[in-house]
């Protein structure tokens, strides 16, 4: 399988806090790939750097085979990589609707847009619903799936999922869940930062497990799923 993402020996300090320590890791085209850890491991860092919002001290990262280590996030958009970041970030003032056209503003094709914005009310129907309406005035599951939305309205190949579930009813993550499984199926790609690590396990392909700012463990989803010293770290009720 080809890889869309490579990471190779990535550090990153805040000040004299060395947050990511030599992180390498792998996602290939059509994969759902999770970074699991605890609160403080470094997973939104590394979601950060990828993307350009936090600078590396050294290491690389590849995308479809370039190196963008040093390449802005704007540009990374257009270049087919969306990131949803932690928080959900939507615009509180904007409309629902306003706020999915913000995620197609790089693109040209006028179109396709259309014809993307009438898929993600067909895979959202909430936000058809509420098109219309502040943004701020909506539950933290559909702010989520407007942040998601949102990103999907810049036809991206790579989506970044900085914890989609955070905060949210478990009637929400139940669902949110299921739209990562259906987004993938549709040819998305997906990397996955998420503190609930028994959904995330479930849903993909494989996964590596972060403490620390290193990278512990890897390998396929269902057997780190089985795996004694993840169940107690992270599988434990």
């Amino acid at each position: 399988m080809e890889d869309i993402l490579n990471v190779k020996d990535l550090n990153v300090y805040y000040g004299v806090i060395h947050a990511i320590k030599n992180v390498s890791f792998h996602v290939g085209k059509g994969e759902i790939v999770t970074l699991i850890g605890a609160n403080g491991a470094g997973k939104t860092t590394t979601l950060q750097t990828i993307t350009g919002l936090v600078q590396a001290k050294s290491g690389e990262v590849d995308y479809e085979g370039q190196n963008i280590t040093k390449v802005p996030g704007y540009k990374l958009v257009s270049m087919g990589m969306a990131h949803v970041p932690e928080g959900r970030r939507v615009f509180a003032d904007l409309t629902v609707y306003q706020n999915l056209m913000l995620g197609a503003y790089t693109r040209k094709d006028k179109d396709g847009v259309e014809a993307d914005l009438h898929a993600v009310y067909d895979r959202f129907p909430r936000l058809l619903e509420r098109k219309e309406q502040r943004t701020g005035t909506l539950s933290g599951g559909e702010q989520q799936m407007l942040a998601m939305g949102r990103a999907l309205m810049s036809k991206p190949k790579l989506l970044l999922l900085d914890e989609p579930s955070m905060g949210l009813s478990p009637i929400y993550v139940n669902e949110i869940f299921e739209i990562i499984k259906k987004i993938n199926s549709d040819g998305v790609t997906v990397l996955l930062v998420e503190q609930n690590a028994k959904k995330a396990l479930s849903i993909a392909n494989r996964a590596y497990v972060l403490e620390t700012g290193k990278i512990v463990l890897e390998g396929e989803a269902g057997a780190l799923m089985e795996d004694p010293k993840v169940k107690s770290a992270y599988l434990s009720e």
